[in-house]
């Protein structure tokens, strides 16, 4: 399968080749059947990649270690579930998976676009098969998968397979590491279409408000895919590495969240062109930004120039991924600068106070908050580059000055909706304002008592009730007014109200979840942690909470060798649970690793922590945390993804003006073919 696999890679760089050159050929001469030609080196592309994966996973499945890669990343006593995500542990399956991913990308747009867009699908093909003909071509020359073991001898090279291979890296042996990854890739690799639609645009002057329209939806799917690998790296940190958080602002977390930021201004920047015609050219540029920054954040992850338990291991991948970028900004800017005049305002900001103002704020907010990340993640490889000497930047500088930029927009993910379109009148704000800061208030009073007095915590919990409030008020009155005018119960008013304008009320739910995770962030501000030694008997006090070692036991599994201790817990001198934090031993890759114990309820969790043996006393080193609110930061995640999802399905109102386009089509092409 080695082979077969090889072939399918080089068939897919020449068909992502030729489809690239055809594309562009088709869009210059507006030929329909070099587009067609396109359009199957498309599909052809799709499933030589396609070929590749499988049979790298057959390699995988089947244990064959004639196989470089899978010799490096596998083993004999791996387990099934753990032999999947073997296929994207590793430089060379990951860029093969990333360059699949980008084909069922770009096949789905020539699909759904068979007869729409038809002057955008021309260059929409090109620029997807370049980005295609950059990966494949990384792939197949820098970074091949499909690489065999060999041994020379006297008589000359043989191929060698080990009895066994090195196995996968401990820390990915997690349950979420199966979806985290290609979840991450799927955002990562999704900006490319929007991206190749906006240049498309730009290059044939058709920008009036379709593409908008074709963007925005192409966009809020990898964004709804990055976040969601974003929540899942959150909860792989926090259950495997082993020191109770799940965001460090390491390098390779900052990648992914960089690109996340930029396409959440784009999301609510658009709007504002949708509905007065405004920010053309600042749209352009959050696009440009987006995809660039995906790939910039492939770089940072696959270079090996900054130190990240998330990166892969030094490569020569780096100069290529340099030059393809220069050519992604020199690209997209020249088209851009070339077009500037198709990009003019319709019209002007009217008030400072209204709803376009609310989302241009919310964009200056958020492109602080990417150019201060991005300072933060490349400030090492500048200094480096500058003194010889890597200075890093630590959590202290970002959260330093990301908390006031979070809870900026945090303030305003409330107050936005309240502002009306043009101008919104004292009354207004008065009548919008109001009840939601009266209930904001009565919590920040009752947070006060309770001996919430850190600043920034009390403000992110007062504002979460702020927005909460503001929220559940639009669709409180929403479904007032239908119950009104339509007679239907408040159940029923919610529901139909919601699937009128899916992409207000999803946008409101995505809202929801985003308090939700800042209710789960203040919690950090509460935690507790302590540490000791355990034997037989021994008692460790966390707060309310007492841990007494119960007992030792070990054993074997599969792939591993463990060590457990037995702590049986109890609160405020009440039986709660016993909790078995493990030391476990991987055979195959020779490594130790220590399984979390945790115990979780919406209001905290209990995370206890086996970190080895004392060398002089022989005891057990346990670490305990007391974690307030975090599920609620997984609770968000899960309401953000539900959101966006809900955005996503058309609205009746969407609907209803697709028939109307469709049958002033059908009423105009009668008339022409009379």
């Amino acid at each position: 399968m080695n082979q077969v696999g090889a072939v399918g890679l080089i068939a897919a760089l020449v068909f992502a080749i030729y489809g690239m050159i055809t594309g562009a050929v088709a869009g210059k001469l507006r030929s329909p059947r070099i587009l067609k030609s396109a359009q199957r080196a498309v599909l052809g592309f799709f499933a030589m990649t396609t070929l590749a994966v499988i049979s790298l996973e057959y390699l995988i499945l089947t244990n064959d270690f004639h196989s470089a890669y899978v010799a490096s990343h596998s083993s004999r006593k791996l387990p099934l579930l753990y032999k999947i995500p073997v296929l994207w542990a590793g430089q060379e399956g990951s860029l093969l998976f990333w360059t699949w991913l980008l084909s069922i990308y770009v096949a789905l747009a020539v699909l759904l676009n068979r007869k729409k867009n038809r002057q955008l699908m021309p260059y929409i093909i090109a620029i997807c098969m370049g980005v295609g003909t950059f990966f494949s071509l990384v792939t197949f020359a820098v970074a091949n998968p499909f690489n065999q073991l060999s041994l020379a001898t006297a008589s000359g090279v043989t191929p060698y397979a080990p009895p066994d291979g090195n196995g996968l890296n401990p820390t990915l042996q997690f349950h979420s590491m199966v979806a985290h990854p290609p979840m991450l890739y799927l955002g990562y690799v999704g900006f490319a279409v929007p991206f190749a639609f906006a240049m498309s645009a730009l290059m044939t002057r058709q920008l009036g408000d379709n593409w908008i329209r074709v963007t925005r939806r192409w966009t809020m799917v990898p964004w709804m895919f990055l976040g969601t690998g974003i929540v899942l790296g959150g909860q792989w940190a926090y259950h495997v590495l082993g020191w109770g958080g799940y965001w460090a602002w390491d390098p390779v977390e900052n990648a992914s969240l960089l690109p996340w930021l930029a396409g959440t201004a784009f999301l609510h920047s658009v709007m504002i062109q949708e509905k007065r015609g405004m920010l053309k050219v600042w749209n352009m540029v959050l696009i440009i930004v987006t995809f660039f920054l995906s790939i910039f954040g492939t770089f940072l992850t696959r270079s090996g120039i900054i130190s990240s338990v998330h990166a892969f291991a030094q490569s020569n991948i780096g100069p290529w991924f340099s030059v393809f970028l220069a050519i992604i900004a020199v690209f997209s800017l020249t088209v851009l600068f070339l077009r500037l005049d198709f990009l003019k305002s319709e019209n002007r900001l009217d008030s400072v106070i209204s709803r376009e103002s609310g989302f241009l704020f919310n964009n200056w907010i958020l492109l602080a908050a990417v150019l201060a990340v991005l300072w933060g993640t490349i400030f090492p490889i500048i200094s480096k580059a500058v003194e010889n000497q890597t200075v890093t930047v630590g959590p202290p500088f970002f959260n330093k000055v990301m908390v006031p930029i979070g809870l900026l927009l945090l303030f305003l993910t409330g107050a936005g909706p309240l502002l009306a379109w043009r101008k919104t009148s004292f009354q207004s704000i008065k009548r919008n304002f109001v009840a939601p800061l009266i209930f904001a208030g009565v919590v920040g009073v009752i947070l006060f008592f309770v001996g919430v007095h850190h600043l920034y915590t009390w403000m992110s919990l007062f504002l979460c009730a702020f927005v909460a409030a503001s929220i559940v008020g639009e669709f409180y009155k929403g479904a007032r007014t239908r119950m009104k005018s339509s007679k239907e119960n408040f159940f029923s008013a919610v529901y139909n109200l919601t699937m009128r304008n899916t992409r207000r009320y999803g946008g409101y739910v995505v809202h929801f979840g985003i308090v939700l995770i800042f209710v789960g962030l203040a919690g950090q501000a509460f935690r507790f942690e302590t540490q000791g030694l355990m034997g037989p008997g021994d008692i460790l006090r966390a707060k309310n909470y007492l841990f007494r070692c119960e007992s030792f036991s070990s054993g074997q599994r599969a792939n591993y060798e463990y060590e457990r201790v037995s702590l049986a817990v109890t609160e405020d001198g009440h039986a709660l649970t016993v909790m078995h934090p493990e030391r476990r031993f991987f055979i195959a890759e020779q490594q130790p690793l220590s399984h979390v114990a945790l115990r979780s309820d919406l209001a905290r969790d209990l995370y206890v922590v086996m970190a080895g043996r004392d060398p002089v006393s022989g005891k057990a080193i346990i670490h305990v945390i007391i974690n307030p609110l975090v599920q609620w930061v997984w609770i968000g995640g899960m309401v953000v993804l539900l959101g966006t999802i809900l955005a996503l399905i058309p609205s009746r109102i969407e609907r209803q003006m697709a028939e109307l386009h469709k049958s002033h089509a059908e009423v105009a092409e009668a008339q022409h073919v009379r």
